[in-house]
């Protein structure tokens, strides 16, 4: 075929394709309107015959509620009798009077409160429908209602039952008992025979026999009792109600013919504009469509290329396989991961060719219970794949179902995140945290080492100073009396004993203190503590003349601590006190050791020690970082002391703080729980 042939040709390939569309739109809207029309039809005739048969149900619920309003009036008439404690004459007067105005009532019986017939009457309006025998066969359905009646204390019917007529015929009847009461007495019952025929020609009447058959029946569907005769048509209707009494449920049926429904008179100039506005609105949508398949094609090349554009960039590998096993997908990082072509992954199944020939037959007994349909943990697991080079490394897999458009499982999403250097980090963390394990022990070791330098000072301090006394009384021998010189001597050693035993306490403690260990705790009395430290406070306040007072409350409870350590917060504290007053200015040196129960209701259960001083007192700029680790104002000190104080303190559960003391000086107080608190 020539090219010019071609090019005359093309042009009619296109008109003709054009044709065949337009000619398949134009058949698809006449399809439309006769569906739409045909529907129309019908849904008019379902709309008419609904409107029927809602009328229907609506006149079988007014029925329902006109015989039970009936029944009502007539327990009313029967309890306004006034005869029931009268003559039997009187109440057979009455009894005709009420069998008169109620044609659907069979028989009226005076019964007493053991359920024995004391008067009964006939209704005078027809032939006497009972029998002696016919009646005895009732008695059964009779005491049933008035056992549920007395138990009601209210009205109760009875079963409907078949009652034979000499005729050969029959009819429905139920009974209704209605207890009798005075002062709350029981007096007697009244029993009425209620025809189910009667009943429904007396109360529904011609309302609702003449155009439709109403009928009592059962709940399977059998007729008691039939009154009117609808009329003749082309369609039945029915509707059914509930009528629910005391003792018996029947149920309600109406039954009703209508005429089909006249659809042109009423659905004509609906039918012809629904038409109009559908075939406006077919091509509107025709419209609309071309628009929106064209809008979707441009989305969809967009989202195509977005995709494209978002795998090329992800550095997580991704591949696809289908429910055999194969690889159907692959993105470049994953290539890049494994250093295979996408040429040589798709359509590969086991064994892969990046798995390690060791671990394949592993390999293939995992994908082989994945296939099965054992989903994966969604948090994933590590493996180790091999690159096209023959080198290892560890991935992170994460596996998903692959689901399409349908909801059908047709494969297996993976994920792959190279772990190699988070494998590295780790190390180094590794490392490093081992580093800083080390360097932490060097620090802890620092540490007790300061502490011990600065809690030693005062027992050593102390030896020191009995020492010194010793080798004084032993210079002065010769003018003091042997017994005077032994007794001084033997106190003094006594006291570097103590101190000496204070010390290794101290090197235990703070050997625990640093080690975080729980300490030796004790219930000791706050008087005690107070005792133990007074040697070593005296000892300082006579070189720094300074006079000590101690106040107690009385009756205090022992508190729960490790002695040691609150004696050497106690000495820190009592120590710091009294350098702040050796200063020029300080003219009244006295410091107070105060033990007390706490104020405060948080507190509750707690003592209180306080050490006020009447020193110079505390700067702002130094309150502010005055328990912060080596920060001191002496010259010699090694800013350790106030904030072990505190950190000892706090390992008790108590605080640590201070305040200013009026006229002069600060007041450092702390709090311990008591033994019966902890």
């Amino acid at each position: 075929m020539s090219l010019r042939s071609l090019v005359w040709q093309l042009p009619r390939r296109v008109m003709r394709s054009f044709s065949d569309r337009r000619i398949s739109l134009w058949v698809a809207l006449v399809l439309l309107l006769l569906a739409l029309l045909a529907t129309l039809v019908w849904l008019a005739g379902r709309y008419e015959a609904s409107q029927v048969q809602a009328e229907l149900e609506r006149g079988a619920a007014d029925a329902v509620s006109d015989i039970r309003s009936g029944l009502s009036r007539n327990n009313q008439a029967l309890l306004a009798v006034p005869a029931w404690s009268v003559s039997e004459k009187n109440w057979q007067i009455q009894a005709q009077s009420l069998l008169s105005q109620n044609r659907e009532w069979l028989r009226m019986e005076w019964r007493d409160a053991q359920g024995l017939l004391l008067a009964h009457e006939n209704s005078p309006l027809r032939v006497p429908a009972f029998d002696n025998a016919t009646r005895q066969n009732a008695l059964v359905e009779i005491q049933q209602a008035c056992m549920r009646a007395q138990r009601l204390n209210d009205a109760a019917y009875s079963r409907s039952y078949f009652l034979p007529q000499p005729n050969g015929l029959g009819m429905e009847v139920m009974e209704l008992c209605l207890p009798i009461l005075r002062a709350n007495t029981l007096l007697g019952f009244a029993v009425v025979s209620y025809s189910l025929q009667g009943l429904l020609a007396s109360q529904l009447g011609d309302t609702y026999g003449r155009r439709n058959q109403v009928s009592f029946t059962e709940p399977d569907g059998t007729r008691l009792a039939i009154y009117g005769e609808p009329k003749r048509a082309n369609r039945l209707f029915h509707a059914q109600q509930l009528l629910d009494l005391p003792g018996n449920t029947l149920v309600l049926r109406i039954d009703g013919r209508r005429a089909i429904p006249d659809l042109f008179p009423n659905v004509l100039t609906a039918l012809v504009t629904a038409m109009s506005i559908a075939l406006v609105s077919v091509l509107l949508l025709l419209v609309k469509d071309s628009r929106r398949r064209l809008k979707a094609e441009r989305d969809l090349a967009d989202a195509l290329a977005f995709r494209k554009a978002m795998e090329d960039s992800l550095v997580t590998g991704l591949r696809a396989r289908d429910l055999q096993g194969r690889i159907t997908y692959v993105n470049p990082a994953f290539c890049q991961m494994v250093g295979l072509t996408p040429a040589e992954l798709l359509g590969c199944s086991a064994p892969m060719p990046y798995w390690p020939p060791e671990m394949a037959g592993e390999y293939q007994q995992r994908q082989a219970v994945r296939l099965a349909g054992n989903a994966p943990p969604r948090e994933g697991f590590e493996s180790v794949f091999m690159r096209k080079d023959g080198s290892r490394f560890s991935v992170l897999i994460i596996e998903a179902p692959l689901i399409n458009v349908q909801g059908q499982q047709t494969g297996w999403m993976s994920a792959f995140l190279d772990m190699s250097e988070q494998r590295k980090v780790e190390e180094l963390s590794r490392a490093s945290q081992e580093r800083l394990q080390a360097t932490a022990r060097l620090a802890t070791v620092g540490e007790m080492a300061s502490l011990l330098s600065h809690e030693l000072n005062q027992p050593l301090a102390a030896i020191s100073s009995y020492a010194a006394g010793s080798l004084n009384l032993l210079n002065d021998a010769s003018q003091l009396q042997r017994e005077p010189l032994l007794g001084n001597l033997q106190m003094a050693l006594q006291r570097i004993a103590e101190q000496a035993g204070r010390a290794g306490k101290v090197i235990n403690s703070v050997h625990d203190f640093v080690r975080r260990r729980d300490q030796n705790r004790q219930a000791i009395a706050p008087s005690a503590l107070i005792s133990d430290i007074m040697p070593l406070v005296l000892l300082q306040a006579r070189k720094l003349q300074v006079r000590v007072e101690t106040l107690f409350e009385e009756r205090l409870p022992q508190v729960l601590c490790d002695r040691t350590m609150v004696e050497q917060v106690l000495l820190n504290l009592a120590r710091n006190g009294m350098q702040a007053m050796d200063h020029p200015t300080c003219a009244r040196r006295v410091l107070t050791l105060q033990v007390r129960r706490a104020a405060s209701n948080v507190t509750h259960g707690w003592i209180e020690f306080s050490v006020i001083d009447a020193g110079i007192g505390i700067a702002p700029e130094v309150a502010k970082q005055l328990f912060t680790p080596f920060f001191t104002t002496k010259d010699e000190g090694m800013g350790l002391g106030l904030s072990l104080c505190r950190t000892v303190v706090e390992q008790h559960g108590g605080r640590l703080e201070f305040s200013p003391h009026t006229p002069r000086g600060t007041v450092f107080r702390f709090t311990l729980p008591t033994a019966l608190n902890a």
